[in-house]
């Protein structure tokens, strides 16, 4: 409903910009009150249509009342808000800058202000130009910047050193071999890795599983002599891998007898193929993980300390869904965080097949603390095999590859998300199946593991809606949440106002 009254309400030149402030209701004089914010002038012919259009969504018994508010800042704001444009959009000079380098004072015209820069002066006119002209997006007013040069010495600067983090490698666990059998081989390994952690070259490594697939092929050798090779798949209960065994004369009825449900251990020699591992035998014998083998967690590489390369934003929301439904929130948001995520991708392989899994190309995040969605955490990611996106993810998210040729790479930023997740609980929709496997996959290869609890807003929305479907445009315009779909940040904050809203019906976490 909001984005509606702000559509019909901005069609008033004077009201272009204007935002939604606080609604009051009160039910028992029958009365809403609906504030207006605005950064430009407006007319009375402005306030006269943004009345008429508010009152359109607003019941015939109610009365309306409407206040339309100009933003004009003082010096204080003025200042706050130049030092927030420069952290953002100029982190370096904010390293080396801070909040009492901006000097403004207020005039008959506006507001003029000095930005004490050190170095390049084309850069700080630059600076000052597009400090200008943010100023004037938010606030009603003239604003003139102006550069204080040498006001900043080289020996003045102290740059806060990054805290440095621990240097991590988690160790391939490894589990004893049982039961040993001669196949190929008398020597008997004494351990195998876990399968799960196999994701390096070797050129003699040991595992031990189930097998659950075998398949005979056949190659023609050099000589034209054709030979059978078998394709077999392993399971040890911490994952899968398919290997490729080329037979011994000697050893091929044994081999050809293996069968699903055997258990085998097998010597592996393993290197890198068409963008992934490829796994070939060396030797295949009988053996068995222990008896009732139950995996050991893997240790985990610890939080960062600090962010490095995406840092979150404070988030201030002053919309609402709708004005006649009850607002309290239920006692189970308080003391807890939600950390509400959306992901773009390359495609929807979800899990590594032939060594290969699609990317994540975008990550929009929104923490919600006590109800209220108070921090954003949003950033592009470069793909680091994809070469070039597929016009069907061009044409769905409208991401294409020039957006991202200067993004940061996955490995720099999942640090940052872990963070910026540690200690909440993570929602999304259609997440169990789809965003949160990408992001255990690609976190488990950084050596963070993975034990958030996950809540799903798709299968919550079919418990407690009753709807045609219920894809995520579906259930915001039930609850008349517009937004820009097939955008992470965009479809994260419609979730996480959707969350918000099934809480409040369910009075409870699920």
């Amino acid at each position: 409903m909001t984005e509606d009254i702000l559509r019909d309400v901005r069609a008033a030149g004077g009201l272009k910009n204007a935002i939604m402030g606080p609604v009051e209701l009160d039910r028992a004089a029958a009365a809403v009150t609906v504030r207006l914010v605005t950064d430009i002038p407006y007319s009375e012919d402005d306030y006269n249509a943004a009345y008429a259009a508010v009152r359109k969504y607003v019941p015939a018994e109610f009365s309306l009342g409407l206040e339309i508010s100009k933003l004009t800042p003082d010096c204080a704001m003025v200042r706050k808000k130049i030092y927030c444009f420069i952290r953002e959009k100029y982190p370096a000079l904010a390293a080396v800058a801070a909040e009492d380098d901006i000097s403004v004072e207020r005039t008959d015209g506006g507001f003029r202000f000095t930005i004490a820069v050190l170095g390049d002066r084309a850069r700080g006119e630059a600076l000052v130009r597009a400090a200008e002209a943010e100023l004037k997006k938010c606030f009603c007013g003239n604003f003139y910047g102006f550069v204080s040069s040498g006001a900043l010495s080289a020996e003045s600067i102290v740059v806060e050193r990054e805290e440095e983090e621990e240097k991590f490698e988690a160790p391939a666990r490894t589990f004893p071999v049982c039961n040993f059998s001669p196949i190929e081989s008398a020597d008997a390994p004494r351990r195998a890795f876990y399968i799960a952690d196999f994701n390096f070259v070797s050129d003699n490594a040991v595992v031990c599983g189930k097998i659950t697939d075998v398949t005979e092929r056949t190659y023609i050798r050099s000589n034209g002599e054709q030979r059978p090779y078998y394709s077999i798949t392993l399971n040890d209960g911490t994952g899968s891998l398919t290997l490729t065994c080329f037979v011994r004369k000697k050893n091929e009825e044994k081999i050809k007898a293996l069968k699903e449900e055997d258990s085998i251990v097998c010597n592996l020699r393993s290197e890198v193929r068409g963008g992934g591992l490829r796994y070939t035998s060396t030797y295949i014998n009988y053996g068995s993980p222990p008896e009732n083998f139950v995996p050991e967690k893997r240790k985990s590489r610890p939080v960062p300390k600090a962010y490095h390369t995406v840092k979150p934003r404070p988030f201030v929301d002053f919309t609402q869904t709708d004005f006649f439904t009850d607002t309290a929130l239920p006692e189970c948001f308080k003391g807890t965080s939600f950390v509400v995520f959306d992901l773009e991708t390359t495609g929807l392989t979800t899990v590594p097949v032939a060594g290969e899994i699609d990317e994540i190309i975008e990550i929009g995040a929104y923490k919600v603390i006590d109800g209220e969605i108070k921090e954003k955490f949003s950033t592009f990611v470069k793909p680091d095999r994809t070469k070039k996106l597929e016009q069907r993810i061009v044409d769905l998210t409208g991401i294409t590859d020039a957006m991202l040729a200067s993004a940061p790479r996955c490995g720099d930023v999942l640090p940052d998300f872990v963070k910026f997740c540690d200690g909440s609980v993570l929602v999304g929709h259609n997440a169990v199946q789809f965003d949160y496997k990408f992001i255990s996959f690609y976190c488990s290869e950084l050596g963070f593991n993975n034990d958030h609890k996950v809540i799903d807003t798709l299968s919550l929305s079919q418990k407690l809606l009753h709807l045609s479907n219920y894809k995520l445009n579906t259930v915001a315009e039930k609850f008349g949440i517009g937004f820009n779909h097939h955008r992470a940040e965009d479809d994260a904050l419609a979730t996480a106002k959707i969350f918000i809203e099934l809480i409040k019906i369910k009075k409870s976490l699920p």
